[in-house]
């Protein structure tokens, strides 16, 4: 596959060949790669040095390295080696195509118990097996939680995973991180906590959330949220069996020191039932290395270098094994989602406009709605101007060429809160009702709809 980063331009570091961006945060972006020698895809987590420097975060960005080198385990994210240029560093990591575990509960609703079993099972044997290597992720959630096209879990993002070296004399962290639904109380108390029972509350909150569709703890005044963490003011909904009620009430305990443990966890009779221990091999690990991607000492050898090829200023084309990697497993139906269907954090529609005109009427439907607007070819960069939960939103928008009369278009939250994304993507659809694609049948139910309402049909 041809990679590219403006449109109609190939990108190669080392022996992969970039692709399209799969997420971005303040530090890092990440992107799909193809190894050129074996053909195989991953995902290529990019920093840009200069930042890292000025925010003064060379310590958490060798920490998630280091963390990523130590763990090698079947339900975490591999990481196949790290490689620098003068100005970048690149994290060449697994490229997983199952989506989010999020994703699955928010498209179908809560799990029945012995799926949401399952996958917890897998999440304690990965948490486990990181605590015994002396590395706390301090992060669980479902976002971060990734499957593969088996369906197996895969825990992701160590970036704010912590060390044995971040350990205090009094055997605690002290940072306080992580998102606030599914922080263990003595975290937000910020007196010192111990980094595994923190991060078995976290799992308790996922395993509620896997059952029940919801959050156990949820409010959207913080410090009401915080009040009902510390006392652990929840409650079981009544399909919960009696055995999955009291292992979660045991799990989310407030107090830390009689809070059950892993051991306990995986001794427990509802955790048993259909357990398989993992199976793989153990390895040696060396962080010698690690330093060698900030090396400042002018020794170049260890560098790659990012090389560009610039084409014709075209949309880029995606071809069908492009196609296929972006939605999960072989399931094409979720690449087009219905203007005003399930938007998740990452949407697509299909258009069969000409490129130029879609990019406009994303402009003219964005400003009124009070969004600042960048082009670059055919990219978009569309920033909130109000302050909102999560900070300002800002959704990035690309599009692709997918047959000569036919576009795919991707919206994806670059940052901001979840919901306010949904919203924002519901009063911008109704603005683009005119340019998305819809099939014949589509069409026709849209015409009786407005029909019968006495307004205009779409066309």
């Amino acid at each position: 596959m041809a990679a590219r980063t403006s449109a109609g331009s190939r990108t190669r570091v080392g022996k992969y060949e970039l692709g399209k961006t799969l997420g971005e945060g303040t530090f890092a972006k990440v992107k799909f790669a193809r190894n050129i020698e074996t053909g195989e895809n991953v995902a290529i987590k990019i920093l840009d040095k200069e930042k890292v420097l000025k925010h003064k975060m060379i310590g958490q960005i060798k920490r998630e390295i280091s963390t990523m080198k130590l763990i090698r385990h079947p339900n975490v994210i591999h990481m196949y080696e790290v490689m620098a240029s003068k100005t970048k560093i690149y994290i060449v990591l697994e490229f997983v195509t199952g989506g989010e575990l999020f994703d699955k509960i928010a498209s179908r609703g809560r799990l029945k118990e012995d799926e949401a079993r399952k996958y917890f099972q897998q999440l304690i044997n990965a948490v486990d097996y990181c605590h015994s290597r002396g590395v706390y992720h301090r992060d669980l959630k479902p976002e971060n939680l990734l499957l593969d096209a088996n369906g197996v879990l895969k825990i992701s993002d160590f970036g704010l995973s912590a060390l044995p070296q971040q350990v205090r004399e009094d055997g605690l962290l002290h940072t306080t991180c992580g998102t606030p639904n599914y922080v263990a109380p003595e975290v937000i108390n910020n007196k010192g906590y111990d980094g595994a029972k923190a991060d078995l509350w976290s799992c308790g909150v996922i395993l509620f959330v896997l059952m029940a569709g919801y959050l156990p703890f949820e409010d959207s005044n913080l410090m009401t949220l915080y009040k009902k963490i510390f006392k652990a003011d929840f409650n079981c909904p009544p399909w919960f069996s009696s055995s999955a009620k009291k292992l979660i009430k045991r799990i989310l305990d407030p107090n830390p020191l009689t809070r059950i443990t892993i051991p306990e966890i995986i001794e427990n009779e509802w955790f048993k039932k259909g357990y398989i221990p993992p199976r793989f091999e153990q390895a040696d690990v060396s962080l010698d290395d690690v330093d060698v991607i900030f090396n400042e000492s002018g020794d170049t050898q260890n560098l790659v270098v990012e090389r560009r090829e610039e084409g014709p200023r075209v949309p880029a084309t995606m071809n069908a094994f492009e196609l296929i990697s972006t939605s999960q497993g072989l399931n094409l139906s979720s690449l087009f989602e219905k203007q005003m269907g399930l938007v998740k954090r990452e949407t697509r529609f299909a258009s069969k406009c000409p490129a130029n005109e879609i990019i406009s009427k994303i402009e003219e439907a964005a400003m009124p709605l009070g969004f600042d607007v960048k082009k670059n070819n055919y990219k978009m960069k569309l920033l909130g101007e109000k302050t909102g939960r999560k900070g300002h939103l800002a959704v990035t928008t690309e599009i692709f060429q997918v047959a000569p009369s036919l576009c795919m278009v991707e919206l994806r939250k670059s940052g901001g809160d979840t919901l306010e994304f949904h919203k924002f993507y519901n009063n911008l659809s109704t603005g683009l009702k005119d340019i998305v694609w819809k099939t014949a049948e589509e069409g026709k139910v849209e015409e009786k709809d407005g029909a019968a309402a006495g307004s205009a049909p779409s066309r």
